[in-house]
């Protein structure tokens, strides 16, 4: 069974930094993508970023310039860092895996919240 386990998520003031980490419970080579989600209350779930097996990364618009995906493959995890916060990146962040059987798999969310 596959698990990812959030974490890093908090409370930041705007333009500051935080870093997430999805451990995953097994080689992060068994995965052909690695991504991070956000959803906002009463909105739905979107892509942040994402991070194929060869390196290749894909980003909102939105975090352009200002997230960073990545991954450590010797510690199973993936890292998002996240810059210039600003109060519309508040949200609960998934990471999400893709299996080579394509089978999606999900964390439990960390939650984000960028006010002064």
């Amino acid at each position: 069974q596959v698990r990812l386990v959030e974490s890093g998520g908090g409370l930041v003031q705007p333009g500051g930094s935080l870093r997430l980490s999805c451990a995953a419970s097994g080689s992060i080579f068994n995965f052909v993508v690695m991504g991070w989600y956000h959803q906002a209350p009463g909105k739905e779930r979107e892509l942040v970023a994402r991070i194929t097996s060869g390196e290749s990364t894909n980003y909102a618009d939105s975090v352009k310039g200002r997230f960073t995906i990545s991954t450590d493959n010797a510690k199973n995890t993936v890292y998002l860092q996240m810059n210039s916060l600003k109060p519309e990146d508040t949200a609960v962040y998934y990471c999400n895996a893709v299996g080579r059987d394509s089978r999606d798999y999900w964390g439990q969310g960390t939650q984000v919240t960028v006010s002064s």
